[in-house]
């Protein structure tokens, strides 16, 4: 008989400790607009405008500190203005992975920095054949602010600034010491 009492309270207890777990959750989706470009290439580019779109997940850790992890497809890269690789649009797709801590005041406002990595999924650059221009790993440090209504409706704005090298093959003419860097512009909505 002890031992079916001990057995009704830890599943009474598990089971509270996981309904509290879900209550701290925070699940959502998010999309918008990149505008990104490439530092320190030693040939000329003009910012590219793409697209982001996926899944957010957030654990609070207070009412106004959170942990928030987002599963994005992600579009990067520039405009090339001519030189080795010619005029064309250099473009990068990406799985982005951003780890942020976020701080949300009562009215909804936040801040939010972190790191994102990025998995290349594919890369489009014409006269090159091969899918390895760009390495398979992008890494960036992100930073940003937003809005969230009470309803979970929010925009947000967000800077990546790429910590990692672009390029992984020797073309000549080029150096490979530029980097990713965008400004996002989203909605979402938190469930």
């Amino acid at each position: 008989m002890k031992k079916l009492m001990l057995i009704c309270l830890v599943l009474v207890s598990a089971k509270g400790f996981s309904q509290s777990i879900m209550q701290r959750l925070e699940f959502g989706i998010k999309a918008g607009t990149n505008v990104s470009n490439f530092t320190n290439a030693d040939f000329a580019t003009d910012p590219l405008i793409g697209f982001h779109a996926g899944a957010t997940v957030a654990f609070k850790i207070t009412n106004n500190f959170l942990v928030q992890e987002e599963f994005l497809f992600s579009t990067q890269g520039a405009k090339i203005k001519g030189g080795t690789l010619g005029t064309q649009d250099l473009k990068l797709y990406y799985m982005a992975v951003p780890f942020l801590l976020k701080y949300r005041t009562n009215s909804g406002f936040y801040v939010e920095a972190g790191t994102q990595v990025g998995i290349k999924v594919k890369e489009d650059i014409a006269g090159i054949n091969t899918d390895n221009y760009a390495k398979k790993i992008d890494l960036a440090a992100a930073g940003g602010i937003g809005y969230q209504s009470k309803m979970g409706l929010g925009i947000g704005a967000r800077y990546l600034y790429g910590i990692s090298k672009v390029a992984n093959v020797n073309v000549s003419n080029i150096t490979n010491d530029y980097k990713n860097n965008s400004i996002q512009a989203s909605v979402f909505y938190v469930f």
